[in-house]
């Protein structure tokens, strides 16, 4: 949800800024009250008298925070979750594991553990080395220690050797489900 709300106020600062920048630099008459550019020549000469170079210098560093504005863009737009991972088959090859696959398997075993109200997988990284980050929430009774260890134990070594990683680091967040107190009569 914080990505959509992310891109979104992404998009309309560029809108809103892209608009300010075309009306400033073509004078639209509302603003200025008069049909004249930003800059006249007598002040562009003032500024830049015997300096050919300095608009160039501007217009490329202009370019350059285009560039930088666009690659941070792309960046938005990129997916957090990986794709696939490379498992090594044993005979110098290597398979493309789905990484949907493993991170759901992680998610159904994990939520099966005692105490497990529900859970929730996500595999980051690159395909060699992928890391996982689960969200584990809780049932009230449930022991925080425990589902930890066994997280760490069963289900990790389980989802290592059958990807055939030699390390998949994991980061767990835990929370515990609300629920009402019982009524005592």
């Amino acid at each position: 949800m914080t990505g959509i709300v992310n891109r979104t106020l992404l998009a309309v600062a560029g809108a809103v800024l892209l608009a300010a920048g075309v009306v400033l630099l073509t004078a639209v008459p509302p603003l200025k009250g008069r049909a004249e550019p930003l800059l006249t020549a007598a002040d562009r000469r003032r500024y830049l008298h015997a300096e050919g170079w300095a608009w160039w210098v501007l217009i490329a560093a202009l370019v350059v925070c285009l560039l930088l504005a666009l690659w941070w863009l792309l960046a938005q737009l990129k997916r957090a979750r990986l794709r696939t991972v490379a498992v090594d088959t044993g005979d110098g090859a290597y398979a493309l594991l789905r990484g949907r696959a493993l991170s759901d398997a992680v998610a159904a075993e994990a939520g099966a553990l005692d105490g497990v109200a529900g859970c929730r997988a996500v595999l980051r990284g690159r395909r060699g080395s992928p890391a996982l980050r689960v969200a584990v929430e809780l049932e009230p009774h449930a022991v925080p220690a425990d589902t930890l260890a066994g997280l760490a134990g069963p289900v990790l070594t389980h989802a290592r050797a059958s990807a055939n990683l030699p390390g998949l680091p994991a980061e767990a967040r835990f929370k515990v489900t609300s629920h009402r107190a019982r009524r005592v009569s």
